[in-house]
C-alpha cells in the first residue's frame, strides 16, 4: 500500500507539473499545453472509431511481431547453443548483426512492403529476436555441465535432453528474454507507425504533429506510455507466474 500510494503521488505531482508550467507562462502553451487539456483531447479521440482502430492495428502489430521473434530466438537459441561448433560459427556473425539498430532497416523495409504493416512488423521482429537469442543461448550455456555428462551417459535422446535438461535450465532466461523484447517490440512497433506511416498510434501521432493539433499529439503520446506501462506490467505478471516455482520468484514473493 505505501508503495502505491508513493507512485500515485509521484503522477499526481507530475500530472501537476503539467498543468501548472503552461498556465504559469513557464512554457509556451502552444508548445506544451495544459494536462487537462491533454485530457480533455484524449477523451474526444477516444470516442471515435478511429482512435480504437488505430489502438488495434498497434496492438496487432506488436503482437504478431513479439510472436515471430519469440518464436525464432527460442528456437534458434536452443539450437545454437546445445550444438558447441555451431555456436563458434554464429558467433561472430550474430555479434556482428546485434549492433545494426532496427530503424536503419526503414528503407529497405519501405522498399519491400511500403507504408503497410510489414514494414513495420519487419522492425519488431529484427529487434525482438536479440532479445530472446541472446537471453536463451545464456540459458543454455548455464546448464549444469554434471547433469549433461549425466546425460550423454544414460544416451539419453537428444529431445529428451532438451526438453528434460535443457529447457527447464533456460526457461527463466527466455521469460526474462520476452519480457524484454515486449517493451522493445512496442518501441519499435511506435517508431515504425511514426516514420513509415504505418496505421496505428505512431501514425496518429504524426499526423496530429503536421497539423498542428498539439493537445490531441500529447494525447496520443500518453497512449503510447499507458500502452508501454500495461506491457510492462503484464510481461512481469506473466514471469511470475510462469516462474512460480523459481527460487528468485518465490523469494521476491516472500
Amino acid at each position: 500500500m505505501r508503495k502505491a500510494l508513493l507512485g500515485l503521488g509521484g503522477v499526481a505531482t507530475l500530472l501537476a507539473v503539467l498543468e501548472l508550467l503552461p498556465r504559469t507562462s513557464l512554457v509556451d502553451d502552444r508548445y506544451l499545453p495544459p494536462f487537462s487539456e491533454m485530457a480533455s483531447a484524449l477523451g474526444d479521440s477516444a470516442a471515435t472509431s478511429e482512435f480504437w482502430q488505430a489502438l488495434l492495428d498497434t496492438l496487432r502489430t506488436w503482437g504478431t511481431g513479439l510472436a515471430l521473434a519469440f518464436a525464432a530466438g527460442t528456437v534458434a537459441g536452443m539450437v545454437i547453443g546445445s550444438v558447441p561448433v555451431l555456436r563458434d560459427a554464429t558467433a561472430s556473425t550474430i555479434e556482428f548483426l546485434r549492433p545494426i539498430p532496427a530503424v536503419a532497416l526503414i528503407p529497405v523495409a519501405v522498399l519491400l512492403y511500403g507504408t503497410g504493416m510489414e514494414a513495420t512488423l519487419i522492425l519488431v521482429v529484427y529487434s525482438a529476436f536479440w532479445q530472446v537469442l541472446m537471453q536463451v543461448l545464456a540459458g543454455v550455456g548455464d546448464v549444469d555441465p554434471v547433469a549433461r555428462d549425466t546425460a550423454r551417459s544414460f544416451r539419453f535422446r537428444h529431445r529428451t535432453r532438451a526438453l528434460r535438461l535443457v529447457w527447464p535450465t533456460t526457461l527463466p532466461y527466455a521469460v526474462t528474454g520476452f519480457r524484454l523484447a515486449a517493451s522493445v517490440a512496442l518501441i519499435l512497433t511506435i517508431t515504425g507507425e511514426l516514420i513509415i506511416g504505418t496505421p496505428g498510434i505512431g501514425r496518429l501521432i504524426a499526423v496530429a504533429q503536421t497539423s498542428g493539433a498539439v493537445a490531441p499529439m500529447y494525447a496520443f503520446v500518453i497512449v503510447a506510455g499507458l500502452l508501454g506501462v500495461t506491457v510492462n506490467l503484464l510481461a512481469r505478471l506473466l514471469e511470475r507466474r510462469v516462474l512460480r516455482w523459481h527460487p528468485s520468484v518465490r523469494q521476491e514473493a516472500v
